[in-house]
């Protein structure tokens, strides 16, 4: 049984490479996978196309579409019933499509599967891990973020993103709007799994102007859903703002990158996550 695997990217020359290495590496073996440029500058389309498996195609129109748009066009694009996305400058366990595709498989009721997380740097250097405990999920978990999925990490059926769309006008926080519209429709049935299948560069988004424009636009969220919980989430978000401006003032940016790993005291994650990079670093692409 097929999955699509979608990955749109732009201008990721220094990251494409290994991604894609990701998911060569894969255990499980029957997808075809969308590399979908939005416009890139640098060498990431001639990395993208020096592909040659007939499973890889290459969408480019030189346009510089947004997120949001490309990953709508993949799930039009996709030929199979299930589809995974990921982020250009991360990675995935080898074992990450055939877990999450077991679980789709063996239960019918799942629209969606998200998986735990293993933060990085740039260079591959291990943070830490984070994973949600829920068996099940609720507008308020979503609205007050005591659970949201990392967005690159879900394995779904094909047709959920068909009727849940991605809204094209957000330049971000495309993922926070489609998980409270589709939850608050009562079509947002998640499993979270505590495996940490997703290897997550968290260096490119743990920055000050990424932060702050994330809390602005979780404030729009919050005027679209939040009803009568609008003003105190407000008034949480613009407290948080003012607590990242004033790192930024004080060079303190490490701080953000640290809050979002825990490494607790087993090493054995590190172990896995060391052994799993060996393993896709040394998969051969086939190329032309």
């Amino acid at each position: 049984m097929g999955i699509t695997i979608g990955l749109p990217f732009y201008n990721a020359e220094n990251y494409l490479e290994l991604a894609i290495k990701s998911v060569f590496a894969q255990t499980y073996q029957d997808w075809e996978l969308i590399l979908m440029d939005d416009g890139s500058t640098d060498r990431s389309l001639e990395i993208a196309k020096s592909i040659n498996d007939p499973r890889v195609s290459v969408y480019s129109d030189g346009k510089n579409k947004k997120l949001a748009a490309r990953l709508n066009e993949i799930v039009r694009l996709a030929k199979y019933d299930y589809l995974a996305r990921m982020d250009a400058d991360d990675l995935m366990s080898t074992k990450r499509i055939e877990t999450q595709m077991n679980i789709l498989k063996n239960n019918p009721e799942i629209d969606l599967v998200s998986t735990g997380t293993i933060s990085i740097t740039n260079d591959l250097t291990y943070l830490g891990g984070r994973y949600v405990q829920l068996n099940e999920i609720s507008f308020n978990d979503l609205l007050y973020k005591r659970a949201t999925p990392l967005h690159a990490s879900i394995v779904s059926r094909t047709d959920w993103f068909k009727r849940n769309k991605y809204d094209e006008s957000l330049k971000i926080a495309q993922d926070y709007d489609l998980w409270l519209r589709s939850c608050k429709k009562n079509d947002f049935n998640i499993k979270f799994i505590t495996d940490l299948l997703y290897y997550y560069r968290e260096e490119n988004n743990a920055t000050s102007k990424k932060v702050l424009a994330a809390y602005k636009n979780e404030r729009v969220m919050y005027k679209k859903y939040a009803d009568s919980k609008f003003l105190p989430l407000y008034v949480k978000s613009k407290f948080k703002s003012l607590i990242v401006f004033g790192i930024s003032l004080m060079n303190k940016e490490d701080i953000l990158l640290k809050r979002r790993s825990y490494k607790g005291t087993d090493t054995t994650m590190e172990d896995n996550y060391l052994k799993e990079i060996e393993i896709i670093k040394n998969t051969k692409l086939p190329t032309f």
